[in-house]
């Protein structure tokens, strides 16, 4: 008979089916239409509440709290209904013109009746989690990491005192340990080993503490510092010291605590911070370095450990790893003999061995190392606070750099507080106003910061500077700092050209200066609240940096007699609405940063600034517009709008393309059409380093990798986006959107990206 395959389907089923969706309790079919518009409703008001929700949670999430679970697994509930709800809706057109019979029925009876069953169904689940998006609570403090590791580089020689101050740290008869040395000697890379080993051994702490004291001492800056390890920044930030005192005591006593505190210069008075005293009973421990075993005494340490240099061959293993064995071992012979009197220079100094190091591993000949070793013998200079012989020796690495512009970029870096994270690309933008990096105008713009990171690079390797916490930050050693400072004064003589009084609480402009050669000054992290003093008659003043501080006021005649600054910053101010409009005053201005300021209205005044070339208004949540900006600077070759009230829209784009200059922008973009427009003008989209998505809606974003080939940094800040798509072909390209991007298509320089509520995400890369 052959092979057949015989189906047997029950009319009776599919009948009773179909009357259960005409005639039965609820006719799915009929009430397809009411479902949907109440489906859609109630979806709008889902999502309504979950909005209202997140502001709540920001907030809570703003003073150092964490968002409970439950609250965070509602909001992921919603973001998963919200597509399922949007799959339905996009059908509804599909199913609404299959519906007859006065909409009593469908051309599709089974479809028809299925799609009403899934509505209905959604619905219900929709109206159920409305109800359910009520919170007392959103959020509670959460638990801070043990132990937060630390960078660090290969160290030889100091495995041992590593484990001897770790069993004396640990013993029970010590609560507290003193290490002193002198400045170089290493113990800052100690004590890093010390608080890295407690992410390796099982030691029954509840949390370590890492401070940096440094010399300009600041109560405020070190409850600073254990507030944020603890979770408590953000909720003590308006609070008194003697209530953060409080709060971090009462924290404290209740946990088992490791304190580091780094490079201390003088007693710190740990009652006045809120640090509970280490007891048997709590069994928690202080650990401090410092240049002065005085210090240990004033803190009354329970034992003292001097760091000291380190051995003949440890000092010789160091100095031949940094050199390298291709100058050592595969050059001359008699350099080994040579090599060792350096070694001996350089007082077996880890710091000195490392600058040393890295400034003779170019050396090949005999007569370099000799000439080399002449000039470390015969120089004369001494510099208060650091060993005789050390300072000789750290300056021979700066005399080593070939480039008189590179030594200048070394020694700007002393204006910034001590240990302090200097952002690289600040840092190259001040040295390219102030004249160190020399370009061809606006059009080598990009190389400029090129060679700016170039000298980067060339300090990072002389170990003149080190690397910071972010791959974006550099710092520099507190001695190396001290010696830049000595130079930049010529070696102590001409101290009146330069002040740098960073972070030590100053609640107005320093009295005791000599404003008429003043070259540099930098007040970076203080208190001051007003400029309003009207004598600063500064013809030589070319970089005036006022960051961090709580300035509200500055009055119009301390801009009146500034003929030479180029370099204005006082970002961080997080007070100042307005600027006077004697700013027009500043005639030479290259450079001006006002990011994360409280300003609303650029000053008429600005218009005078003809030479003003880069312009930050980054993090500027009250700046109202910039319309005329193009009139009023039309010379800008940097523009920075990332995280400001002012979103690009038609008429700013229209503003910067009238910036014949502009070759480096951020921009905050909150409209998906506006970000498609921007990324077809080739000229503008090519400038664009920074991008921020806030608060935009849309289904699909799209991303051209020829565009915005020149994107460092991407953000999407409390955006809804289903789908993130990237386009790899040039607008000019017919080709369509690419399936896929290869490594020479995609974002070459992209190195930031950051999402914070982003909803309904799908990212197709």
């Amino acid at each position: 008979m052959g092979n057949c395959l015989a189906f047997e389907i029950s009319c009776d089923q599919v009948l009773n089916h179909a009357c259960g969706c005409l005639f039965g309790d609820q006719n799915y079919i009929l009430m397809m239409e009411g479902n949907l518009e109440a489906l859609e409703n109630t979806m709008q008001e889902l999502e309504a509440k979950r909005d209202d929700l997140l502001r709540r949670v920001v907030l809570e999430e703003d003073k150092g709290l964490q968002r409970l679970a439950q609250v965070q697994g509602w909001f992921s509930r919603v973001e998963t209904l919200g597509s399922q709800v949007n799959d339905l809706l996009e059908a509804r057109s599909a199913q609404t013109r299959r519906l007859c019979l006065c909409g009593y029925c469908s051309k599709n009876l089974i479809s028809g009746c299925d799609y009403g069953k899934k509505l209905s169904k959604k619905l219900n689940e929709v109206q159920g989690l409305l109800s359910k998006g009520v919170f007392e609570v959103v959020a509670a403090k959460g638990h801070a990491p043990k132990v937060e590791e630390k960078h660090i580089q290969t160290t030889v020689g100091l495995d041992t005192i590593v484990e001897s101050t770790w069993n004396h740290l640990m013993s029970d008869g010590h609560r507290s340990l003193g290490l002193y040395g002198m400045g170089g000697v290493g113990k800052t890379t100690l004590l890093t080993r010390i608080n890295n080993k407690f992410l390796q051994v099982m030691s029954g702490f509840d949390i370590v503490i890492w401070v940096v004291v440094s010399k300009d001492l600041q109560n405020e800056v070190i409850q600073e510092q254990i507030l944020v390890r603890l979770g408590l920044d953000k909720e003590c930030k308006q609070k008194t010291e003697k209530e953060r005192a409080a709060d971090i005591y009462n924290n404290l006593n209740r946990k088992k605590f490791v304190l580091l505190l780094d490079d201390l210069w003088s007693k710190v008075d740990l009652n006045k911070i809120g640090v509970p005293p280490p007891t048997e009973e709590n069994g928690s421990k202080i650990l401090l370095t410092t240049r002065s075993i005085e210090v240990c005494k004033d803190m009354e340490v329970d034992e003292t450990m001097e760091v000291k240099c380190l051995s003949p061959d440890d000092a010789w293993d160091l100095f031949q790893k940094i050199v390298g064995d291709q100058t050592l071992l595969k050059s001359h012979q008699e350099i080994t003999a040579l090599a060792r009197k350096v070694v001996q220079k350089c007082c077996r100094l880890p710091l000195a061995l490392n600058v040393i190091g890295k400034a003779m591993a170019c050396k090949e000949t005999i007569q370099e190392w000799e000439h080399d070793i002449h000039v470390l013998n015969s120089s004369s200079l001494r510099f208060p606070g650091i060993e005789v012989n050390l300072f000789s020796v750290l300056k021979f690495s700066y005399d080593s750099l070939k480039d008189e512009k590179v030594k200048s970029c070394f020694l700007y870096c002393s204006l910034f507080p001590e240990d302090f994270q200097i952002e690289k690309e600040k840092l190259i933008e001040y040295w390219i106003c102030e004249g160190f990096i020399d370009g061809n105008g606006d059009e080598d713009v990009a190389a400029n910061y090129y060679q700016g990171h170039d000298i980067i690079g060339t300090l990072l390797r002389a170990h003149l500077l080190m690397h910071g916490d972010f791959s974006n930050n550099v710092k520099m050693h507190d001695v190396i700092r001290e010696m830049a400072l000595w130079i930049a004064s010529d070696f102590g003589k001409q101290k009146e050209t330069l002040c740098v009084k960073t972070g030590v609480q100053l609640g107005h402009v320093p009295n005791d200066i000599n404003w008429k050669v003043m070259r540099r000054m930098s007040l970076v992290s203080n208190k001051i609240v007003e400029i309003s003093c009207n004598n600063f008659n500064c013809p030589n003043l070319s970089t005036l940096l006022l960051q961090k501080n709580k300035l509200v006021n500055i009055s119009g005649e301390f801009f009146r007699f500034m003929p030479a600054l180029v370099v204005l910053d006082l970002s961080g101010n997080g007070s100042l609405s307005c600027l006077p409009e004697e700013i027009s005053n500043l005639g030479s201005l290259q450079y001006l940063n006002l990011s994360s300021t409280m300003i609303k209205w650029l000053p008429v005044g600005l218009k005078e600034l003809t030479k003003l070339i880069n312009l930050n208004l980054e993090y500027t949540n009250e700046l109202q517009s910039l319309v005329g900006v193009s009139k009023i600077l039309p010379n800008l070759q940097v523009l920075k709008l990332l995280y400001s009230r002012v979103c690009v829209d038609d008429r700013l784009i229209e503003e910067l393309q009238l910036l014949k200059h502009l070759r480096i922008s951020t921009v905050t973009i909150d409209d998906a059409r506006i970000l498609e427009s921007i990324q077809e003008v080739k000229e503008l989209a090519s400038t664009i380093r920074g991008l921020c998505l806030n608060n935009m809606s849309a289904h699909v974003v799209t991303l051209n990798t020829v565009a915005l080939g020149d994107l460092h940094r991407f953000i999407i800040l409390e955006s809804k986006i289903f789908e993130i798509k990237i386009d790899c072909k040039s607008k000019e390209s017919t080709a369509g959107l690419s399936p896929m991007c290869t490594s020479s298509q995609g974002f070459k320089h992209l190195s930031i990206v950051q999402t914070f509520e982003l909803h309904y995400k799908k990212k197709s890369f």
